[in-house]
């Protein structure tokens, strides 16, 4: 009898130490939403995501061992803003995403926002761009999985023209849920200097503070990232890397 107890006492914690480890091995997962929108307004010019904006951040994560899962409100390609492939305004992250066939792939074979629950993830990460400023500000799906990111305690981060996404999401009370919050984002300034003010469907700093957004951003071009308890948000390009590093440290 007592071999047979010492038998199971042995193989319930071999069970035990192989779902531990099995636990500890499995991949942390940190989702990316970005844009399906390419025209940039009456223009016919084209427009989506910034290239640095996605590259910076998703290779951080990938490179401390994260699994990165990107969607869009249509899946497929994920369109890439041409004016950020200008020389000017290639960085180390967005060389390395010109050489890597594996993340030009993942690009463009994105999921649906509506494949992802945020059950499987850490938190989400919303790289800018100015697509987001037509789809992801009224997109319902992109709506709803912010809101069960929030109410599930779990961190939302933005970045650039990337906060229109938050424009349109309520609490449970149905106030706007940036109402109140420390949030930044594409400045009124920076808009103007790219001459898309009157091109783009509404001003993101404007359209922030209109729904009760306690607004703030510093010198045009500088990193600049504000958080508010579950939410983070950087105000351009150049926040891309800061956005990151502090989202990471809300999910270890």
């Amino acid at each position: 009898m007592k071999n047979i107890i010492k038998s199971l006492f042995v193989g319930f914690f071999a069970i035990a130490s192989l779902a531990t480890y099995a636990q500890k091995e499995q991949k942390t997962k940190v989702l990316f939403v970005l844009t399906s929108h390419n025209k940039l307004g009456d223009t016919g010019e084209a427009t989506g995501s910034w290239i640095e904006e996605f590259a910076t951040p998703y290779y951080y994560f990938l490179d401390k061992g994260i699994e990165v899962v990107i969607a869009t409100p249509k899946g497929g390609q994920a369109p890439i803003d041409p004016k950020s492939n200008d020389p000017s305004f290639q960085t180390p992250a967005t060389k390395r995403f010109y050489a890597d066939k594996n993340a030009q792939k993942a690009l463009a074979t994105t999921v649906k926002i509506t494949a992802v629950n945020q059950k499987s993830f850490k938190a989400v990460f919303y790289p800018g761009g100015h697509g987001p400023m037509w789809d992801l500000a009224t997109d319902k799906n992109s709506i709803k999985l912010i809101q069960d990111f929030y109410h599930n305690n779990k961190p939302i981060a933005f970045v650039c023209h990337a906060p229109a996404a938050l424009v349109n999401v309520k609490d449970k009370d149905g106030k706007y849920l940036i109402d109140g919050k420390k949030v930044t984002g594409f400045s009124n300034t920076e808009e103007e200097a790219v001459q898309l003010t009157k091109v783009v469907p509404f001003l993101l700093e404007d359209q922030l503070i209109a729904n009760g957004a306690k607004y703030s951003k510093g010198a045009d071009w500088s990193s600049y990232v504000v958080e508010d308890g579950l939410l983070l948000s950087g105000q351009n390009p150049q926040s891309s890397e800061e956005v990151a590093t502090k989202l990471l440290s809300k999910i270890n």
